[in-house]
């Protein structure tokens, strides 16, 4: 994942730039943390409409780095943008340390209908008590992401090495392999890969400290 200015006119060019650059052809996406944005509705603005088209000109995909509050602009910028690939990283943070997450289920659920958004299973232990959460605590989240994309538009991060605030990259793993439960092998596997050639225990590791 890349980052750019979407409100810089240069959007495009900046965008050809890049994937023409060595190893430019690794550049995915592009996303910006939106929820560091004093304005709610920084997605709406007109500029970053702009460079939002930008990215889904040049076929790349966009990370909405949102929170609660910034769901409602996000969604409506999913709804302008059908061609355009948009991912809701880290599940947009559900507040899993409080529990409190009414609002966040609200605002994302309207998510579930729009096919080409995606959301990736990540940040959850940051978003956890970092010094006393478990799998468990993942559980419901996982679970709604799962019935509001489906498997086949929900996708692993480990947000490392961020999350090495609150855990470790195989403890972040085996924590999402448990969440998932009872998930068969065909809703685990990644598109395209062969059934045989994942096999993944649904609980976690032995070798794992919680």
């Amino acid at each position: 994942m890349g980052w750019v200015d979407l409100t810089d006119e240069r959007v495009p060019e900046t965008l050809r730039e890049l994937r023409g650059s060595p190893a430019g052809d690794k550049l995915v996406g592009i996303r910006h943390q939106v929820h560091d944005e004093e304005d709610p509705a920084w997605l709406l603005r007109p500029e970053v409409q702009r460079g939002l088209t930008a990215v889904a000109e040049a076929g790349l995909a966009y990370d909405l780095l949102v929170r609660t509050r910034e769901l409602p602009a996000a969604l409506e910028t999913a709804r302008l943008h059908p061609d355009l690939r948009l991912v809701v990283d880290h599940l947009a943070k559900p507040p899993i340390a409080t529990g409190d997450d009414a609002g966040w289920a609200a605002a994302m659920a309207p998510f579930a209908g729009l096919g080409h958004v995606h959301c990736k299973l990540s940040g959850m232990v940051t978003e956890a008590r970092w010094s006393g959460w478990r799998p468990e605590d993942l559980v419901p989240y996982v679970r709604r992401a799962l019935d509001w994309f489906g498997p086949e538009r929900c996708m692993f991060g480990s947000d490392w090495p961020v999350c090495l605030l609150a855990a470790s990259y195989a403890q972040v793993f085996d924590a999402l392999v448990y969440a998932l439960g009872d998930l068969d092998d065909h809703g685990r596997r990644p598109p395209g890969q062969p059934q045989s050639s994942m096999t993944i225990s649904v609980r976690p590791s032995s070798s794992t400290a919680w």
